[in-house]
């Protein structure tokens, strides 16, 4: 089903081209990753197809009744209202019966016998059943929750800017919508929520056009192309792999064509050069010619990152971490650590959000102290700190003038020394460019701006929290390659599983309460250690469950065998282990009970989660089968119990 057209749009800021002539359209099912490197137009791109920004040319269809929503980079939303309200907060007919429903319910509970009151609520209720919407809250919850929004009551205004991104992500997920427009959806959440919106953007349908820079997650989730390239857009039917083969197709196509362009310019140059005269029609034709050729040459390449910075020399003290503790109120993030970084170390920082692995970073960059527990720095040591957060540049300097707040000259890696701008020059800022306020940059260029001002200090221990958010993907590419060269030490914290695998050998794992565990590999090493561990634990639950089984029946025996009679009739009486198990089976019932009502309850939360839900079934199965043996062997002892009662008569 065909949902949209974009014609011949064309976008453009002064002199700069950002897109020009571009038509394709969007079927129900395609799933598009719209790339390019950082200021080629992407965001203002995708807001031309969403309509909140106008071409200078060319035209955008909708179909009818066809919805297109977007979840922009900085969404907007009514003062104070809750997370939860802002989620159940759409336009959509489900959405607005789930609020009449629960104003009728409100209402009701104020004046239970007022008949208005009581036919108003009826008619709610019909509503909610003829549009299946009772499912929505949860799903609402569930959604904030998988992206670490847990307090569903909290105001909207006192959150972190990532946290209200990714409150209007879980809306955006909610609203029904035909086609669904995210900028940069992986940003600010955690892997694990990167990799549950993954599974959801796949069994999503409609259709999807996102920027991303996760490349494993535009490699699972898309299976169309768009690359903005100088101006010009190029089309893939393919998911990121299979992307980057056709794009060494079309590049070493264009190279040999450019090629063959040449050696035809020389001949016809060379032909002007022998004094050609313009005087015949054929004369003529051949200087048109070699002007067309001149004209025909492609764009000019936009450029490749260059990293050659100096690094310092780095002595045999890095990093010592002894019995790290550090706590914010009554929460402890960090509970006795150590750690001891050896040369060229390279390690990753996993955890969900708000666990720790910033807190971390900063105990170690000596922006906060712990508060038990020692940190201590070689004195070689000469640390980069590489931030998530822009606020720290000041927004109303120049880029040049940024750069030369730290430094007028900068050593390069082959210890020769450049000038700033020229510096500036191999990080892809022109010479114009350099003068444009930091605040009229993109966020990818701001954060390229500021990952030159960290590496030109020539650090020797890197502390890189976030680093993907924004940087496109041919510059992580480069910082990936200057990483592999880089002599000193690295700590990255990242949700981006791309960067981490190519990037780091350990790994120091945040599990919660302030437990930290550490592992040799990288990202996907580390999952499969945990995927493993999630089915030793499964595996261990079913094999005490059998354990409990047979220890019930082994007991059921025992007792059978000690109430028979031995030659001549004997005295019942209950053995040692009868008798403590006679004194604590009721309180090992009500134990078994109260679990099993528990895991109820967590399932109904997870009603909309089936690897989850599974999950919980598995534990009400086993632990139905462990209250059916409790019960039996309550019945068992009850009877004994009783026939002693009577032998004493």
């Amino acid at each position: 089903m065909h949902l949209l057209s974009v014609e011949h749009i064309t976008k453009s800021y002064g002199e700069k081209m950002l897109f020009e002539d571009v038509t394709f359209g969007v079927e129900d099912g395609d799933k598009i990753g719209i790339i390019g490197v950082n200021g080629t137009g992407k965001s203002t791109f995708l807001k031309v197809i969403a309509g909140m920004e106008p071409a200078d040319s060319g035209t955008i269809s909708v179909g009818n009744r066809v919805t297109v929503r977007m979840l922009a980079q900085d969404p907007v939303f009514a003062p104070g209202e809750t997370t939860l309200e802002h989620v159940l907060g759409g336009d959509s007919p489900q959405l607005r019966a789930v609020r009449a429903y629960a104003a009728a319910l409100e209402a009701i509970e104020l004046k239970p016998n007022d008949e208005t009151l009581q036919e108003q609520l009826i008619q709610a209720n019909q509503r909610m059943n003829e549009l299946d919407a009772w499912q929505l809250e949860s799903e609402a919850k569930t959604a904030l929750s998988k992206l670490g929004i847990v307090d569903y009551e909290a105001k909207v205004e006192t959150l972190s800017g990532g946290q209200r991104k990714r409150v209007a992500m879980a809306a955006a997920l909610l609203l029904p919508s035909d086609v669904l427009i995210l900028d940069e959806p992986t940003n600010h959440i955690d892997n694990d929520s990167v990799a549950w919106l993954e599974g959801m953007l796949q069994k999503r349908r409609g259709a999807l056009l996102m920027i991303t820079h996760d490349r494993y997650f535009l490699d699972r989730v898309s299976n169309r192309v768009i690359e903005l390239d100088k101006g010009q857009a190029y089309f893939y039917q393919a998911n990121y792999s299979r992307f980057l083969e056709l794009k060494l197709d079309r590049e070493e196509r264009e190279a040999a064509s450019e090629s063959k362009r040449q050696n035809l310019l020389r001949n016809e140059l060379a032909w002007i050069r022998r004094g050609a005269k313009a005087r015949t029609t054929k004369q003529k034709a051949r200087i048109d010619r070699f002007e067309a050729l001149k004209e025909n040459a492609p764009k000019q390449a936009g450029g490749k990152l260059d990293v050659s910075v100096a690094s310092s020399r780095l002595g045999r003290k890095i990093v010592e971490m002894e019995g790290v503790t550090k706590r914010f109120g009554d929460r402890t993030l960090i509970r006795d650590f150590s750690y001891i970084a050896v040369p060229e170390d390279r390690v990753g920082i996993v955890g969900r959000n708000g666990s720790g692995k910033s807190t971390l970073m900063k105990l170690i960059a000596g922006k906060l102290m712990p508060d038990e527990g020692t940190v201590e720095l070689g004195a070689t040591v000469k640390i980069g700190w590489f931030s998530q957060e822009h606020e720290e540049m000041d927004q109303n300097l120049r880029v040049i003038e940024y750069i030369r707040e730290e430094a007028e000259q900068v050593k390069t890696a082959d210890g020769s020394t450049i000038s700033a701008g020229q510096m500036l020059e191999r990080f892809l800022f022109s010479p114009a460019m350099q003068w444009t306020p930091i605040s009229k940059l993109s966020g990818g260029e701001k954060r390229r701006l500021q990952l030159l001002r960290v590496l030109i200090n020539a650090p020797n221990v890197l502390l890189l929290d976030e680093p993907t958010n924004d940087l496109d993907i041919s510059t992580l590419t480069v910082l990936e390659d200057y990483l592999d060269d880089f002599p000193g030490v690295v700590f990255v914290v990242s949700h981006d599983r791309y960067f981490l695998d190519r990037t780091i050998e350990k790994v120091i794992a945040f599990e919660g309460n302030g437990v930290i565990t550490h592992h040799t590999g990288n990202y996907s090493d580390y999952q499969a250690f945990v995927e493993k561990q999630g089915e030793g634990d499964a595996a261990g639950s079913a094999a005490a469950s059998a354990s409990a089984v047979k220890s019930a029946s082994a007991l059921a025996n025992g007792a059978a065998a000690s109430a028979k009679p031995a030659g001549r009739e004997r005295a019942l009486k209950m053995s040692y282990k009868d008798q403590k198990d006679f004194e604590q089976i009721d309180g090992w019932i009500a134990d078994a009970e109260a679990e099993l009502s528990a895991i109820a309850e967590r399932m109904e939360e997870a009603s909309s989660d089936s690897v989850r839900l599974q999950e919980l079934i598995f534990k009400q199965q086993r632990l139905e089968e462990k209250l059916e043996q409790l019960m039996d062997r309550w019945t068992e002892l009850n009877e004994l119990a009783e026939q002693i009662a009577a032998q004493k008569q």
